[in-house]
């Protein structure tokens, strides 16, 4: 099978399971399983596979096939222009959450103490260290698992982290001038209209907010008090219809300056305000 057959048949095999961008996770899995870039396959399209990428080839796109989600198929997923290891121990990095870190590098000083709530890949602590110097780092999740993962994700990208294995504030210490969580948001009840890819594969837990989505906003919201130092500032990922709940709790906590970011799509995505 020569690279231009194989991602057509790639591609054929990825349209037939009803896989979105079909094409594209077909050539993408082609340029990570050969480990080559498109000057390559346009110069070398005509040549066969060696004996070796052939079958790691189909066996790839046949995980595909079934839904595996791409990200976990390779091994890595990009966020804030960082390379993040993944697997299905944690939730695969979105590109709307950026804007959950952007917003917080507004107000990024050094010396500030930062924790973040449920940490993942660790991709949101690990961005905000890379582009803001002099913080103090801490990262938390109650998945032993997916702390491995935020580990070895600071470990590459040589960020100190203080990783602690906690359920929400459960085993933090101290106070902090910035919390930050992208906490799971789903209802119960939408759980099951996930795409395959989210519903079957992504970590429920990570998912799962209870059964109106906002069970996690309520625990951190009402115990940050004990954990922000004063003038500290909370920043919260939201689904895309959660924001006057969610504003309304933090303002009958105390929290000022409360406000209502939109992401790229105009989706508003962030929740942010000051103790």
């Amino acid at each position: 099978m020569t690279y231009r057959e194989a991602t057509e048949w790639g591609s054929r095999m990825l349209m037939q399971a009803g896989v979105m961008d079909a094409q594209l996770d077909a050539w993408l899995l082609l340029e990570t399983v050969c480990r080559i870039n498109r000057t390559f396959y346009y110069s070398h399209m005509e040549e066969d596979m060696t004996a070796q990428q052939q079958p790691e080839y189909e066996i790839a796109i046949r995980k595909r096939a079934e839904r595996i989600p791409l990200q976990y198929i390779t091994g890595e997923q990009e966020f804030m222009g960082l390379n993040f290891k993944v697997n299905s121990n944690v939730l695969i990095p979105r590109q709307d959450t950026e804007t959950l870190v952007e917003e917080a590098l507004k107000i990024c000083q050094p010396g500030m103490k930062v924790l973040d709530l449920g940490t993942g890949t660790g991709c949101i602590i690990i961005s905000l260290m890379k582009n803001a110097h002099g913080m103090t780092a801490t990262g938390s999740d109650i998945s032993k698992q997916a702390l491995l993962v935020a580990k070895e994700n600071a470990r590459v990208h040589e960020v100190e982290v203080d990783w602690v294995r906690s359920n929400l504030y459960e085993n933090i210490e101290g106070r902090f001038d910035l919390v930050i969580s992208n906490p799971p948001y789903i209802a119960q009840t939408d759980l099951l209209d996930l795409m395959p890819e989210v519903r079957d594969f992504e970590p429920v837990g990570a998912l799962d907010g209870g059964e109106d989505g906002l069970d996690f906003y309520r625990r951190i919201i009402e115990q940050s008090g004990d954990h922000l130092n004063k003038d500290g500032y909370l920043f919260l990922e939201i689904g895309y219809d959660q924001g006057p709940a969610v504003t309304n709790m933090m303002c009958a906590a105390g929290y000022r300056e409360v406000a209502v970011i939109r992401d790229l799509a105009h989706q508003e995505r962030v929740v942010k305000g000051r103790i």
